[in-house]
């Protein structure tokens, strides 16, 4: 069976300040560069079969990628629907606000200037199923964000609403699917 791989990129100076990073090009700490290289050396150790990986082109996924190809030698190339959602107003403020909270449980929210999770969920359905039907038969890895990471495992599996809101992954944590 054909798999789908995914990785959330490195700690950002975001993550440790605990503020929304969204669609803002926020840059990997000495962590997150380390984090990258360890999750490359754990793809490459365990033997995980790999043809391509599709990167945000967000700076912190674009060096996530960079140091996980460098060790695997899997080449990489950008993928613009894996940026992560735009939070509009509220890119930048801390992630744990309760205004953000409430608003990010409306899916249709645009939060002013941004981008709804429906409209991030249909660019994200729409690559998984370009993946899924790839007469190439190639198996990805995809680097992108927390966001994106529950736009994918809502592909996968059914979610509650509250399921759906309260899944995250860690840094660099390896996802695996049944494509």
């Amino acid at each position: 069976m054909k798999k789908l791989y995914f990785t959330r990129h490195g700690q950002t100076f975001w993550n440790v300040e605990n503020k929304i990073c969204g669609a803002t090009d926020i840059a990997l700490t000495e962590l997150g560069h380390r984090q990258a290289v360890e999750a490359g050396q754990m793809i490459r150790e365990a033997g995980y079969e790999i043809d391509e990986i599709l990167y945000s082109p967000l700076i912190r996924a674009a060096e996530t990628a960079r140091h996980i190809s460098e060790e695997t030698g899997i080449p990489m190339r950008m993928e613009p629907r894996l940026k992560e959602q735009n939070f509009g107003r509220f890119e930048g403020t801390p992630r744990n606000g309760e205004e953000f909270r409430e608003a990010k449980a409306c899916f249709v929210n645009h939060f002013g200037t941004g981008e709804s999770m429906l409209q991030m969920a249909q660019r994200i359905y729409n690559l998984i199923d370009d993946l899924k039907n790839d007469p190439s038969g190639k198996t990805y890895l995809l680097v992108a964000h927390n966001g994106i990471a529950r736009i994918v495992q809502s592909y996968f599996y059914e979610m509650t609403n509250e399921e759906f809101a309260a899944f995250g992954i860690d840094n660099c944590t390896l996802l695996e699917f049944d494509l």
